[in-house]
């Protein structure tokens, strides 16, 4: 038997990382079973500390002190001096073994904890660049490293596997405008909302819609459809057996925005769901688009991501093949994406139980 590498990943750490984001973060999970196995189970361990590092901000009493511990652990998981069996929770043992494995450069995780950081100060954003300077923090990074994972590495291909990340970003904030401003954020560019006569801090001390703000959330749609529509010449450059999970993102998020539009942009009073029929036929279409589009195959880096893409290129001192990663789980795509599919419902119908209980609850929270 040989000895464990730095790269091997405990399948006990996996299982604690899927745990995890069973409890917050199921369709995340359910999703990842588009994917290979071993890239699914790296992504599961990538995805476990991106979601533990987003709570400890959000969720802890010193947001500064949160954010230096992050900085610690990563640092740590970074130490080739030190086992990965000495780092101290399931997620940063797996972070390590992951970054160790596929060669990930320290910056990408670093700028994701930055864009913590940005929150935890609360930081403004003025213009359309500073937002998506802040999307290409926490979910640009996400994009890059999973380009990585599945063995792409090429400037152009991390470049549109960024845009995704920042583009899903941008769908994300168009819907969560009603919740940010409730925790006292606002992610759209104050610039526009100015010129749509809106001040925006004293709309953010009340928070109501009007068909002005309404206006500006339609032109952060607007952006994310044009960075949708460059993402297909970097699925193109995919091992085969990946383009289904990342086209299933790709399609859930924009089909987010759609509903946001439906609504008259107003994410104000409800939050846009993609409901479970939808959610079948984007599926559907996820596992047969393997050939998509190569529009945008030739745009340079969005300035936002610029550096994320150089981080990789500084990273990779030649050329490497892009790997079909082992199909894991048996079955045929089609068998995955009919269990993917049954495991979204089932999710669909746990979430409106317990809606229904918070609803019924006399202090509207669950008994």
């Amino acid at each position: 038997m040989h000895a464990p590498s730095r790269g091997d990943i405990d399948p006990a750490d996996i299982a604690a990382c899927c745990a995890a984001l069973r409890q917050g973060s199921r369709s995340f999970l359910a999703a990842s079973f588009l994917l290979p196995r071993g890239v699914r189970e790296a992504a599961c361990a990538l995805y476990a500390f991106c979601r533990m590092a987003d709570d400890a901000v959000d969720e802890g009493d010193d947001e500064a002190a949160a954010v230096r511990l992050l900085r610690h652990r990563l640092a740590r998981a970074y130490d080739t001096a030190l086992p990965v069996s000495a780092l101290a929770t399931p997620a940063d043992r797996a972070l390590a073994a992951v970054v160790a494995r596929f060669d990930i450069p320290r910056a990408l995780p670093e700028a994701l904890i930055e864009g913590f950081e940005w929150d935890a100060v609360g930081r403004r954003y003025e213009t359309l660049d500073d937002v998506q300077d802040y999307a290409a923090r926490v979910a640009g990074t996400v994009g890059a490293m999973m380009a990585l994972l599945m063995g792409v590495r090429s400037p152009d291909a991390v470049a549109r596997a960024c845009d995704l990340g920042v583009a899903m970003q941008l769908s994300n904030i168009a819907r969560d405008v009603g919740e940010d401003a409730a925790m006292g954020r606002l992610y759209l560019p104050r610039r526009w909302m100015r010129e749509a006569g809106i001040d925006p801090d004293a709309w953010l001390a009340n928070p109501v819609f009007t068909p002005a703000l309404g206006s500006v959330v339609e032109r952060l749609l607007l952006a994310a459809d044009g960075l949708y529509r460059r993402v297909g010449a970097g699925v193109a450059q995919l091992p085969l057996s990946c383009r289904p999970g990342i086209n299933a993102a790709r399609f859930l998020y924009e089909a987010i925005g759609n509903k946001v539009r439906t609504a008259g942009c107003d994410s104000i009073a409800s939050r846009a769901v993609v409901p479970a029929s939808r959610k079948l036929g984007l599926l559907l279409r996820a596992l047969t688009t393997l050939v998509p589009s190569r529009d945008g195959a030739a745009a340079p880096p969005l300035a936002a991501n610029r550096f994320l893409v150089d981080a990789v290129v500084l990273s990779t001192p030649e050329a490497l093949p892009v790997r079909e990663p082992s199909a894991g789980r048996k079955g045929s795509p089609t068998d995955r994406l009919v269990w993917v599919i049954e495991l979204f419902d089932r999710l669909e119908r746990q979430a409106e139980q317990r809606s229904r209980v918070v609803r019924s609850s006399p202090l509207g929270t669950p008994p």
